[in-house]
């Protein structure tokens, strides 16, 4: 299993998902660590041209324009299972749905204490953290 956080230092969660400008993907296999990296990410200063849409009523970057953004920023974990990080929109969290990859928004900022809580199922979705 492939697990990616979102970071800027590869220790501490991003609370943004757009923002972040890498992930620090972890290979598990039996509850141990076989092997972890740092990727580039793509984000909102690469689409620095193009508006950043948010319609009301429906959550951030729910539009067509923004889902391929999405999956634009996905490609560097499309070997991943599961994105762990502090905060999304609640188009891109659903984008990741249709990648297949299981999104999980936490407050922990620790991504040790995070992968712990998630190895024990102890990590939950806070969902109500999505805009």
């Amino acid at each position: 299993m492939k697990i990616a956080f979102i970071t800027d230092d590869g220790k501490t969660i991003s609370q943004h998902f757009g923002r972040a400008s890498h992930y620090l993907v972890v290979e598990v296999e039996d509850g141990v660590i076989q092997h972890q990296e740092m990727r580039e990410k793509l984000g909102h200063q690469q689409f620095a041209d193009h508006a950043h849409q948010h319609q009301h009523g429906q959550g951030s970057g729910m539009d067509a324009a923004s889902h391929d953004k999405h999956n634009r920023m996905s490609q560097a974990i499309s070997d991943c299972d599961v994105l762990i990080c502090g905060g999304m929109g609640m188009g891109a969290y659903q984008s990741m749905q249709s990648f297949g990859i299981t999104p999980l928004v936490t407050q922990i900022r620790d991504i040790e204490a995070a992968f712990q809580a998630y190895l024990s199922g102890d990590l939950q979705d806070e969902t109500h953290l999505l805009h």
